[in-house]
């Protein structure tokens, strides 16, 4: 398993507050050296990998369970939205009527309740695919500022997963990390940028000691990449 560091810096005007998910996304499709024609995009959010597939395809089906993400994603002649949870099996059993050339999804898959049963479910539509997820990196230093256990799964543990459901993948972990001017702003990023999945996990005494205590000026996002 591979492992490389990427540096940025949130700029508070720059107007966007998921950065890194849109980082993710642009390695996700980078990292593609077909120009698969059948797409399926799991957990697709706003689009941002429709937005960045730069070759031509007939077909890109795009599901998520937020009916305003569907709302917000690119549509034209070629996409399809199409509403549901990733975890449940009777969107696959919708699904399996197409033939899907790749599989995505970036940034969604790290709040399944179940992965290994997400993955099993993913695998039964028998087609490669390009995964990317957070893992327990993610905000390490936050969590362990705060006496907090991580949010999510280890990269080890989504890997070994993985494995098991995926022949010859390939794993890569991609570390990131987002400098800010002030704690507000840092704060302030956390709660507008999904990447907490919404999840409160502290109350306001606990997110106002940790402000004051929190020793860095930047935030720390592992991604795990799953391709084969």
């Amino acid at each position: 398993m591979n492992v490389s560091n990427e540096f940025s810096r949130y700029a508070g005007h720059y107007g966007e507050y998921n950065i890194i998910q849109r980082k993710v996304a642009d390695r996700l499709i980078a990292g593609v050296s077909d120009t698969p024609q059948h797409i399926l995009d799991i957990g697709c959010g706003r689009g941002a990998v429709a937005e960045r597939i730069d070759w031509p395809y007939r077909r890109l089906i795009a599901v998520d369970f937020a009916p305003r993400m569907l709302e917000l994603h690119p549509k034209n002649a070629r996409i399809e939205c199409l509403y549901g949870s990733f975890d449940d099996p009777e969107l696959y059993a919708q699904l399996r009527s197409h033939r899907f050339d790749r599989i995505f999804s970036a940034s969604a898959l790290q709040w399944s309740p179940d992965l290994e049963h997400t993955f099993d479910l993913i695998r039964s539509l028998n087609a490669p695919v390009s995964l990317a997820i957070f893992t327990s990196g993610t905000f390490r230093t936050l969590f362990e500022t705060a006496n907090l256990p991580p949010l999510l799964k280890s990269a080890e543990e989504v890997e070994r997963f993985a494995k098991r459901f995926f022949d010859d993948a390939s794993m890569e972990v991609i570390r990131y990390s987002l400098s800010f001017d002030s704690v507000r702003d840092m704060f302030r990023y956390i709660k507008r940028s999904g990447v907490s999945g919404n999840r409160n996990v502290l109350t306001y005494k606990g997110t106002k000691r940790l402000m004051e205590t929190y020793p860095l000026d930047y935030l720390e996002f592992e991604v795990l990449f799953i391709r084969n």
